[in-house]
Formats: C-alpha cells, structure tokens, sequence
C-alpha cells in the first residue's frame, strides 16, 4: 500500500491549506485514517481522524480550526487547515491508525510571516 500526501506549502499565519492523501488500495475503505504531524525535533501525533462511517475525532490542539473528512470512492483523505499557527508547521502524513502502513515522504506545512 502506497500513501501520496499533497497540499502542503508556506502560508502566512491565519492562513488556510488544504491537504490530499490518496491511498493505493481498495482496502483504504476498511480502515479509520488519521492525519498525523510531525514539528522539527518531535515525534509524530495524530491530529485528527475519520472512521469508514466518517465519524471524526480532533486533537484539543486543533479542533475548530481542522476539519478531516474521506472520499471513499477516491481512496482519499482530505485535511482542511484553517486558522493556521506557527505551531501547526510541521510535515503531515497520513495513514491508517492500527498498524500503519509505510509512512511515504509527507507534505510540508510552514507557517510563517
């Protein structure tokens, strides 16, 4: 299973982005998905997810600025980031939230002025 992240860029802060991860298997339709990030120097943590039924959970960090949600049909799992803080600057990887799959290279969030 491959996962392709997409999206990522330099946005100033109160800025928005919109993050695509496809996934290269019918067996993404099985799975609950979580958005993960990993921040310079820190260990990845799952920031947000979305069960098969589209039940969503947030991290406190992020919850009413990040909306997660999936398109089964197109094996893909949106991220959309609004309210953007310094602290949100990270790279961001999804995957499936039991025992992941390879993690692929990410897409890179900075937020910055």
């Amino acid at each position: 299973v491959q996962l392709q992240a997409s999206g990522g860029g330099l946005v100033q802060p109160g800025g928005s982005l919109r993050l695509s991860c496809t996934v290269s298997h019918n067996i993404f339709n099985q799975h609950t998905m979580g958005w993960y990030r990993q921040a310079p120097g820190k260990q990845r943590e799952l920031v947000a997810r979305v069960s098969t039924s589209g039940t969503t959970v947030y991290d406190n960090s992020v919850k009413g600025r990040f909306t997660v949600s999936r398109d089964n049909a197109k094996r893909t799992v949106y991220l959309q980031m609004n309210s953007l803080k310094p602290e949100d600057t990270g790279v961001y990887y999804c995957n499936r939230v039991t025992i992941p799959w390879d993690w692929g290279k990410g897409t890179q969030v900075t937020v910055s002025s």
